[in-house]
């Protein structure tokens, strides 16, 4: 980064800034009949924990009245866990009753769920998501290859097909499509299948070598999402039946998430008066890179473009985003008040911003690395049993035994996700654009960085 800025540079990113804030705020998207097709997930499209907007009560047995091992019954809560954090549920919470075989599962209602049929969110974790490939359109037909034999499955969009599901084979898997693929070319066909159930039949023109394939099939954004996390997170060691069900109502009541809005936006203006009032320019940079930051953060959480997920967000986890701003907003005071004591000693407005950027940054790397540390070990101590974090810290957790509560995961996420965004925004764009401001004539007055009012040509 160059030590003196351009006008154009502070400009920009204020550009940048506003644009996204509005896009992550209120989406894009188009509405056609009875047909909205979303581009950009906005606010409303974020998913909210039980405590904010309730769920789901479902307990899940072995069909069939199969006799399952504890083993069978950990690794299908596994794959239930798999499921739920791939949807981007993670406010959730299962239990084994190893006596009765059962498995209990809690999680909330999707993001604009108006119907709210029980069935409906059990559907979406609860099938055996057994994938066959095989040769011609009939299920007794050749099989090829399974499920085991694909790495990743990934949402996308063809513009000939609509959405389908991109699948990348392993090594045996694509030698086996390849043969299958090279000896259909021009005659032939592949069907997928699905729980025994038909998918996707697509017709043979060429030779497949490359290890990829698409699944097709007249699919909505969500279909695909659902199907790829089924193949990603693998097939039920045995297939589940909900034997009861029940919904969950929100903790906090109704109307407490308009309430927490209101607050909110309140808590953030009064914080821009106070940061614009006592530190002037860099005080209104500052409330700008705050805005970029918390915009980014509900980005995250809502999924922003449409091939992402999301995650869930809960009370603790809005708590996660307030204090990753605080975060923000610390390192904001760090740098302006650096500034403002360069300015007060008589150097000129370069060398002030140069001096003052030099030494508030350690600061702000040792604040930031803390938290970035406890977050990272609350995602492992109450996330996914073979998640991330929970992996790499699993030497210190096998003492205490598993703890699985999704409301303390959401806030380990979102409290991360504040306080690396902090130095996106909070370290490097705040310095972009005061770099860029103090290179305008109109705003080289020391007195707007804290200084005494006089002109300075310099």
């Amino acid at each position: 980064m160059s030590k003196r800025g351009k006008p154009w540079q502070f400009i920009v990113m204020l550009v940048l800034i506003v644009a996204f804030a509005v896009t992550a705020l209120f989406g894009v998207s188009y509405q056609y009949g009875d047909t909205k097709n979303v581009y950009i997930k906005g606010a409303a499209d974020i998913r909210f924990g039980i405590d904010i907007r309730g769920g789901v009560d479902v307990t899940f047995m072995p069909a069939d009245a199969y006799d399952a091992t504890s083993e069978q019954m950990d690794a299908a809560k596994t794959v239930i866990e798999d499921r739920l954090v791939g949807l981007g549920i993670t406010d959730y919470e299962d239990y084994v009753d190893y006596n009765k075989d059962r498995i209990i599962v809690r999680f909330p209602w999707k993001s604009g769920e108006t119907d709210f049929n029980p069935q409906t969110a059990i559907d979406e974790i609860g099938t055996t998501a057994k994938m066959v490939f095989r040769k011609g359109s009939d299920v007794t037909g050749e099989e090829i290859l399974s499920g085991e034999d694909v790495t990743s499955a990934t949402p996308g969009y063809d513009e000939t097909n609509g959405y389908v599901v991109q699948l990348k084979f392993s090594a045996a898997g694509a030698k086996a499509f390849a043969d299958a693929t090279t000896e259909l070319a021009g005659n032939g066909t592949i069907s997928i299948w699905l729980d025994d159930k038909s998918v996707s039949v697509a017709s043979v023109k060429s030779a497949i070598t490359d290890g990829n394939a698409i699944i097709e099939g007249n699919f909505t954004l969500d279909e695909v999402t659902t199907l790829s996390n089924q193949i990603n997170s693998g097939a039920l060691p045995f297939a589940l039946s909900a034997e009861s069900f029940s919904t969950i109502s929100p903790t906090l009541g109704a109307k407490s998430l308009d309430v927490m809005v209101m607050a909110g936006l309140i808590a953030f203006a009064l914080v821009a008066l106070l940061m614009i009032a006592r530190y002037r320019l860099p005080g209104t940079i500052a409330v700008i890179s705050l805005l970029g930051q918390a915009c980014a953060t509900l980005a995250i959480v809502s999924g922003y473009l449409t091939i992402f997920p999301g995650s869930t967000l809960t009370l603790p986890g809005i708590a996660g985003i307030i204090l990753g701003i605080g975060m923000g907003v610390d390192a904001n005071v760090i740098t302006a008040e650096r500034v403002k004591e360069e300015v007060a000693k008589g150097k000129t407005l370069d060398g002030a911003l140069a001096s003052g950027f030099k030494m508030g940054l350690a600061p702000i790397i040792d604040g930031n690395v803390t938290v970035v540390i406890v977050a990272a070990i609350l995602m492992g101590a109450f996330g996914p049993t073979d998640g991330l974090w929970a992996t790499v810290f699993k030497p210190i957790f096998y003492w205490f035994g598993p703890s699985t509560a999704g409301s303390i995961y959401s806030f380990g996420f979102t409290l991360l996700t504040g306080v690396l965004l902090n130095f996106v925004f909070g370290v490097w764009a705040t310095r972009v654009m005061l770099r860029g401001a103090s290179r305008i004539k109109a705003l080289r007055n020391p007195w707007l960085y804290g200084g005494e009012k006089k002109h300075e040509n310099a």
